[in-house]
């Protein structure tokens, strides 16, 4: 099962400006070090951030830009020096990260993705200046450190989306003690925040979905929510809820829409409001700072390598059930689902597959 292709095949944006038509491509990996793997994928999930990406909201980005980072797929090929227990034909998953000095205190202390050298699984440099590429693409190729093993029972086009849209909303929720006895407000029910509902609850918190409009209450309730509020629909919610909330999560896409004039009345006193919002770079976050009096207000990102094998614990052991559309992979499909990402037109992930057809030429 050895890898010694030159050339990788993906599907690729060349142009910001034309970024919901991407283009077959072939591109080369990056150099092979000796704790280095390549995967083989399998399947990849859509996150909001291949968008931003894509169409040039987070500026100018080496091209062609191969986006992709919720990969799952098998290890064809190792590394000299590898000592992770990896083995030839494993199922295994990667997230949005793929290089760290793995030296420093924060990554010594499983803050990996806070380190000063992060660099992103795709559009990002490597310190020897190769752009990384991610998982719309037939192979990917990564320090053995960001390869996680995934449990037999989690199907793959189920753990794809887990490896970045889980694990960002997994970390601020258990780092910042969402459990048994806890009130935990997820804002924004959309592809993270719709994970948000289903781990707070398997956590043992009791879980609030807030969104702009009841549109999504069913779906909330059945995503593990216990109360639904609708901001839009209730203006003096943060009067009803003052004082309810010992933490919330902010999973929008945008905080433009979020008054945070209002949202710190809701929260406990030490009660924490978590974004895990990376919106348009041009946008700019308005508050009074008297309303944080007794309460704090942070920006989360990604969780760790450990963080995510614990939250694949979790998931495995509860046997949890994320909603997941599946869409084979094509030039052709993924101008679909960027449109319809831009559309917000999703329920509430969607995972590529069917790599084998697409780049078996």
């Amino acid at each position: 099962m050895s890898n010694e292709k030159e050339m990788f095949k993906g599907i690729g944006v060349l142009d910001h400006k034309d970024w919901k038509n991407p283009q077959r491509v072939e591109f080369p990996p990056k150099p092979f070090h000796d704790r280095d793997v390549d995967i083989k994928i399998e399947c990849c999930g859509v996150c909001g951030s291949d968008i931003h990406a894509a169409s040039g909201h987070w500026g100018d980005i080496e091209k062609p830009l191969i986006v992709g980072h919720e990969i799952i797929g098998t290890v064809v090929k190792l590394g000299s020096k590898c000592e992770n227990g990896l083995k030839l034909g494993d199922r295994v998953g990667m997230g949005a990260q793929c290089y760290s000095c793995l030296k420093c205190d924060r990554c010594l202390n499983n803050n990996e993705s806070y380190c000063q050298h992060f660099v992103t699984t795709y559009g990002m440099n490597y310190p020897d200046g190769y752009a990384s590429k991610g998982g719309y693409a037939e192979f990917v190729r990564v320090h053995e450190h960001f390869v996680i093993p995934i449990p037999e029972n989690i199907p793959s086009h189920l753990a794809a989306p887990l490896m970045c849209g889980g694990n960002t909303i997994f970390s601020p929720l258990t780092r910042n003690g969402c459990g048994p006895g806890k009130k935990v407000g997820i804002m924004g029910i959309g592809g993270i925040g719709h994970m948000g509902l289903i781990f707070a609850n398997a956590l043992g918190a009791e879980v609030y979905a807030i969104s702009r409009t009841s549109k999504k209450r069913e779906d909330a309730k059945k995503l593990g929510a216990h109360h639904f509020i609708a901001t839009k629909e209730e203006p003096d919610w943060g009067t009803k809820y003052f004082d309810t909330f010992d933490l919330i999560v902010v999973c929008a896409s945008s905080l433009s829409d979020i008054d945070f004039n209002v949202v710190p009345k809701t929260m406990k006193i030490g009660g924490k409001i978590v974004s895990i919002c990376v919106p348009d770079e041009n946008e700019v976050l308005a508050l009074k700072p008297f309303g944080l009096l007794g309460v704090s207000i942070s920006n989360s990102h990604l969780g760790s390598v450990a963080e995510i094998k614990q939250m694949l614990k979790l998931v495995s052991e509860k046997n949890l059930k994320i909603w997941v559309e599946t869409v084979p992979i094509s030039v052709e499909n993924v101008h679909k689902v960027f449109q319809r990402m831009e559309k917000g037109d999703v329920r509430y992930r969607f995972t590529f597959t069917d790599y084998d057809k697409e780049f078996s030429d």
